[in-house]
């Protein structure tokens, strides 16, 4: 099971390298999250860097993305790479209603699976997730264009898809080209986290460096939102 209390959002902040792991983990992030974004949504880093990033972490928990693969085996694979680097979580891309035939999971490593919003995914994509062993799933956006993630899908449509993860135990995400404005209507759905870097970043852009004053910002204000009664 999920071992992100409900009882309020937490902030998750990509990173690239130990350096910026340390940074997150001082600033405050709850979730700190190894990636590479020069390569796009979800560009995986080398497992001796994310092995690096998870010790420079401390307490924090850690997660670690696997790629984009284009079927059940080629994501095994990818998952079964990174499955010894040490982070809690994995997370994986994963179309709506695609088969998972193939797809083996690694034993007491939790994956999520993170879903495009271009894709149009719903809470209606929630129960499949679950029988296929996800232990999370979280909303992201493909491309890194200056949209966001509610100009792809309606406040709605993400609360009901939030909801519906929480309904069958899953942990639950939203991400997506996310600014620090977006967090009072986001985190009022009651996700378990919101995934942020360009945000804060510098001039926000996400291949730049974190800006630590950027990320306490966040804290403060998830720490500020109080979740509607039908999300909490």
């Amino acid at each position: 099971m999920p071992d992100i209390s409900s009882s309020r959002v937490r902030l998750l902040v990509s990173v690239r390298d130990a350096a910026e792991a340390a940074l997150a983990r001082d600033a405050g992030a709850d979730l700190i999250d190894a990636k590479d974004p020069d390569r796009g949504a979800l560009g995986d880093l080398p497992p001796d860097t994310v092995r690096a990033i998870a010790a420079a972490s401390g307490d924090r928990l850690t997660s670690a993305v696997a790629g984009e693969p284009q079927d059940g085996r080629a994501a095994s694979a990818c998952l079964a790479a990174l499955a010894g680097t040490g982070v809690r979580y994995l997370k994986i891309a994963w179309a709506p209603r695609r088969d998972a035939t193939g797809l083996v999971l690694p034993a007491g490593r939790p994956v999520i699976a993170v879903l495009f919003a271009e894709d149009g995914p719903s809470g209606a994509d929630v129960p499949a997730l679950a029988a296929a062993g996800f232990s999370g799933a979280m909303i992201d956006t493909r491309g890194k264009d200056g949209r966001r993630l509610t100009d792809h899908l309606p406040l709605p449509r993400l609360a009901g898809f939030a909801g519906a993860c929480q309904t069958h135990g899953l942990l639950s995400g939203l991400a997506g080209s996310l600014a620090l404005d977006d967090i009072p209507a986001l985190a009022a759905l009651g996700p378990g986290y919101l995934g942020f870097r360009g945000g804060l970043c510098g001039q926000g852009d996400r291949t730049g460096r974190l800006d630590p004053a950027r990320i306490a910002e966040a804290v403060r204000r998830l720490a500020a939102v109080v979740p509607c009664p039908e999300a909490a």
